[in-house]
């Protein structure tokens, strides 16, 4: 091992807005005092429950990306999973969430910024 992931980055516009969504979207903390990092305008966070990290930067002229077009491509996205993929999409769209495709077992949102993610659905339990 040559290191440990400090926490995922995404672009955006408006840093503080789009940490609370995430935050409604996976539970978390939003902007906890952490000295990995300075928060300020231009920089906000999410921590987890399970102690993974999200982080916003502000970007001046971000563009997000334009899925499914391979000319504008993705570059990463989320996958959540849920239990109940009808449930879990009412909840996100009141976010502020755009759906924008489904496929057998999930479906594809934007977030407020224009970031893919998608809601997965949870595989069942298997019996022993």
């Amino acid at each position: 091992m040559i290191g440990r992931l400090q926490c995922v980055v995404l672009d955006c516009h408006y840093p503080a807005g789009l940490a609370h969504f995430y935050a409604a979207l996976l539970g978390g903390e939003v902007d906890r005092p952490d000295p990995r990092w300075s928060l300020d305008p231009e920089w906000s966070t999410v921590h987890a429950p399970d102690g993974f990290v999200l982080a916003f930067q502000r970007v001046e002229d971000f563009r997000p990306p334009e899925w499914p077009d391979p000319a504008h491509p993705q570059q990463l996205h989320l996958d959540v999973e849920v239990d109940d993929l009808d449930a879990a999409e009412a909840e996100v769209v009141a976010l502020g969430a755009v759906r924008r495709d489904a496929q057998a077992g999930f479906r594809v949102y934007l977030d407020p910024a224009g970031h893919p993610f998608c809601l997965v659905a949870a595989a069942p339990e298997k019996s022993r």
